[in-house]
C-alpha cells in the first residue's frame, strides 16, 4: 500500500472514531440518539474497510477472477450475516420471542424481506440463463 493510500485509510479510521465517539457522547452525556451520526459512523467504517480490502474506498478498480469471488463469497456470507441480525434486532428490541406480539412491524417486514431476496434473485438471475 503506497503511501497515500495508507494516510486515506487512517483518515478514514479516524474519521469513523470521531463520529462514533461524538455519538457516544451525545447518548451518555444528553440521553439522544443521532441517526444521522450512526449513519455516517457506518458509512465511514465501510470506507475504511474497502481501502484495507482493495486499496481504494470505492472498491476493486480493476477485477480479476479472485477480486470476483471474494466479491461474490463475501456479499453472500454478509446477506446472511444480516439477516441473522436483523432477526436478532428485532427480536432484543422488542423483547420478546412470541411473533405475534411483536409491535414494530416495520422492522418485522425488513426481516421478513431478508428470507426472500436471495432467492429471488437467485430465481430471476438463474432465468436469463436458462
Amino acid at each position: 500500500m503506497d503511501k497515500s493510500k495508507r494516510i486515506i485509510t487512517v483518515l478514514s479510521f479516524a474519521l469513523f472514531c470521531t463520529l462514533a465517539g461524538i455519538t457516544l457522547y451525545r447518548w451518555i452525556r444528553y440521553g439522544t440518539i443521532d441517526g444521522g451520526s450512526i449513519f455516517f459512523s457506518f458509512l465511514a467504517l465501510s470506507y475504511f474497510f474497502n481501502t484495507l480490502t482493495w486499496g481504494n474506498h470505492n472498491g476493486p478498480t480493476k477485477k480479476d477472477e479472485l477480486d470476483h469471488h471474494i466479491e461474490t463469497q463475501s456479499a453472500k456470507i454478509g446477506y446472511f450475516v444480516l439477516m441473522i441480525l436483523s432477526a436478532l434486532i428485532l427480536f432484543i428490541s422488542e423483547g420478546v420471542s412470541n411473533l405475534n406480539d411483536i409491535q414494530n412491524y416495520p422492522l418485522l417486514i425488513v426481516v421478513g424481506l431478508t428470507f426472500v431476496t436471495l432467492p429471488i434473485t437467485e430465481f430471476l438471475y438463474a432465468r436469463k440463463y436458462k
